[in-house]
C-alpha cells in the first residue's frame, strides 16, 4: 500500500477586499503566490500547497469553500488576510466548508521598513488586524481551526504547518475508509467494542464484519509458486535459523505463514480496505494465528489491532499517514508487563505476535515458537527490539456520548537485560511524567490496553487530528499533574456533556 502524501494539496488561500483597488490586489496575490510556492518547497510540509485567487467578496469565498470540499486531492486550506478581509463575507462559506483549515497569522515582509514606511506601505501590509478579523468569524461560528503565528519563512512556522497538514491528510484518508474485522470483539472485553455507526458518523470510515471462511478460502486458494516467492523475501529480509529455511525441518511453518500473508492481501487489496482485525476466539480454518501478516501489512501501511480492535486498527492507520516519510515507526501496541524495580520503573509493550517492525532496532528475526492461546499451530513472528528515544501511545475509546483521544508521550530504553526466553517483538519505555502518575492518569481516562505507539508522530499532530475531528483530547506528558488531571477530566465530562446535549 502506496502512502504518497506529495499527491495531496492544500489550498492557500487570501482574503482581502476591492477597497484597496487593482494595484494593491495585484501586488497581494503576487506575495501571497510567493508564500504558496515556498510554503509547497518546504521540507516540513510534506503535502503541495496550492495558490488559489485572492478572495474579495461573499460569493467567491462560498464558491471557493464549495470547490474544495469537492475537490478530491485537497485535503483542507491555510488562510491568510494580507490586508483586511471583512469576516461578514465568510459567514455563507465557513459554514458550508467541510475541509480542515489552518489560519496562518503572518505577513509577507519580515521586517518594517522603519526609514522609508509610508501609508501605501500601512494599508498593504495589513495581517496584525485583518486576521484579528478573521479570527474572529471563525470564533463565532465555533469552528476548529489551527492558528500557528509566525514569519512564514521561519522553520518553526513551516514545521507547525507540516504537523497539521499530517493530521489533515490523517483525515482525508479515514473519510470512506473500510475497515474489515475478521471474527467479532474478544468475548466479554468492554473497551475494545463500542458504537461503529456512531464512529461512521464521526469518523468517516466504515467498520464491518467478515466470516473467518472467506478468508479461509483466498488462504486455501495460494499456489505454491507464490508461496516460494514470498518465502524468498522472508529469507532476503530477516534472519532465519537453518531449521525454517528451505529444506529446514520447520519450514512448513514458514511457508504457511506466507501463505495466510497472501491470502490476507488478497482479501485487503480486492475490498479496497485500509485496515484489519483478527481474533484469536475465531481462527476456524487456519492453522496458524496470523502473526507475521500483519506485521508485514502494518510495515506497508495498513491499520491493525488484534481481539477485534477496530478503534485502535483505525488510529494505527490514521498514525501510519501521519507518520509518512518520517524517521521513526509507527505499530499496534499493548501495555504488557511492568519493571517495578525502586531504581527505575518501566514498561515492557508487546503482544503476542503483532508488532510493526517499522519500529525494529535492526534486523528483526523470524522466529517460529508455541503460542499458548488460540489452539493452533505454532505461529511464525518477527522478533526485534525498539530503539531508544522519544515515543507516545495513543488511545481511541468510545464513551458513549463522545470518543475520547488519549496520549501519553514516553521514552523508549533499552532493556536492562536480554530476554532470551521471551519470543517476540517488543518495547521498553518510561512514562512521563512518572511511572506512577502517568499509569493512574491513564486508568483515570480510562484509557485501553491497546494502543497506537510511534517514534515518529507527535502529540501536535494528534492535537491537530482530534481538533479536526471535533472530540476531546486528553494529554499525559512531563507538566501532568495528577490532580489537574483529574480536574481537566471532570471539566471535560461537564464541557462535552452540555455541548452533545447528553446529561450523566
Amino acid at each position: 500500500m502506496n502512502i504518497n502524501l506529495k499527491s495531496l494539496e492544500v489550498w492557500f488561500v487570501t482574503g482581502s477586499q476591492h477597497l484597496y483597488g487593482p494595484e494593491t490586489l495585484k501586488k497581494v496575490a503576487e506575495h501571497s503566490q510567493e508564500i504558496a510556492k515556498g510554503l509547497s518547497a518546504a521540507s516540513a510540509i510534506p503535502v503541495k500547497v496550492v495558490f488559489k485567487p485572492v478572495l474579495v467578496t461573499p460569493d467567491a469565498v462560498t464558491e471557493l469553500c464549495q470547490a474544495a470540499n469537492n475537490a478530491k486531492n485537497c485535503i483542507g486550506l491555510i488562510t491568510w488576510c494580507h490586508t483586511f478581509s471583512p469576516s461578514k463575507m465568510w459567514i455563507n462559506g465557513l459554514k458550508q466548508l467541510r475541509k480542515p483549515v489552518a489560519h496562518l497569522h503572518t505577513q509577507y515582509n519580515r521586517d518594517i521598513p522603519w526609514a522609508t514606511i509610508d501609508m501605501d506601505f500601512m494599508n498593504m501590509n495589513q495581517a496584525a488586524h485583518g486576521d484579528r478579523e478573521h479570527g474572529f468569524i471563525w470564533s463565532r461560528l465555533r469552528k476548529n481551526r489551527k492558528v500557528v503565528v509566525g514569519f512564514w519563512q521561519e522553520r518553526a512556522v513551516q514545521e507547525k504547518l507540516g504537523a497539521w497538514a499530517r493530521a489533515a491528510a490523517a483525515w482525508h484518508d479515514w473519510q470512506t475508509a473500510k475497515f474489515a474485522r475478521f471474527g467479532d470483539n474478544m468475548r466479554e472485553v468492554a473497551v475494545t467494542d463500542g458504537d461503529k455507526v456512531s464512529a461512521q458518523m464521526k469518523f468517516g470510515f466504515a467498520v464491518n464484519g467478515y466470516g473467518v471462511g472467506d478468508l479461509v478460502k483466498l488462504v486455501n486458494a495460494v499456489s505454491d509458486k507464490e508461496i516460494d516467492a514470498l518465502v524468498k523475501t522472508y529469507e532476503a529480509t530477516y534472519t532465519l535459523s537453518a531449521d525454517l529455511k528451505r529444506g529446514g525441518k520447520r519450514h512448513k511453518s514458514i511457508r504457511e505463514a506466507a501463505r495466510i500473508e497472501l491470502g490476507l492481501r488478497t482479501f485487503l487489496v480486492a475490498g479496497h480496505f485500509k485496515g484489519f482485525t483478527t481474533t484469536f476466539e475465531d481462527l476456524h480454518g487456519l492453522v496458524q494465528l496470523p502473526g507475521l501478516a500483519p506485521q508485514r501489512l502494518m510495515a506497508d501501511g495498513y491499520g491493525f489491532a488484534g481481539e477485534g480492535d477496530w478503534k485502535t486498527a483505525a488510529l494505527v492507520r490514521a498514525m501510519k499517514i501521519m507518520a509518512s516519510g518520517l524517521t521513526g515507526g509507527t505499530s499496534f501496541m499493548e501495555d504488557y508487563t511492568y519493571h517495578l524495580h525502586p531504581r527505575g520503573k518501566v514498561v515492557l509493550g508487546s503482544h503476542m505476535l503483532e508488532i510493526c517492525p517499522s519500529i525494529a532496532d535492526g534486523q528483526p528475526s523470524l522466529q517460529v515458537h508455541p503460542l499458548g492461546i488460540g489452539g493452533k499451530a505454532d505461529p511464525a513472528r518477527l522478533v526485534f527490539n525498539t530503539p531508544a528515544g522519544p515515543a507516545l501511545n495513543a488511545s481511541l475509546m468510545d464513551f458513549g456520548s463522545r470518543f475520547r483521544l488519549l496520549v501519553n508521550e514516553v521514552d523508549v530504553v533499552a532493556p536492562e537485560e536480554p530476554m532470551p526466553k521471551l519470543p517476540v517483538a517488543q518495547a521498553v519505555w518510561r512514562c512521563r511524567p512518572n511511572f506512577e502518575d502517568a499509569c493512574a492518569a491513564w486508568i483515570y481516562a480510562g484509557g485501553a490496553h491497546h494502543t497506537g505507539f510511534s517514534q515518529a508522530v507527535t502529540t501536535e499532530m494528534l492535537e491537530d487530528f482530534a481538533s479536526i475531528a471535533d472530540i476531546e483530547l486528553v494529554v499525559i506528558d512531563r507538566d501532568t499533574r495528577l490532580r489537574q488531571f483529574k480536574q481537566e477530566l471532570l471539566w471535560n465530562e461537564t464541557a462535552y456533556g452540555l455541548k452533545s446535549g447528553w446529561v450523566a
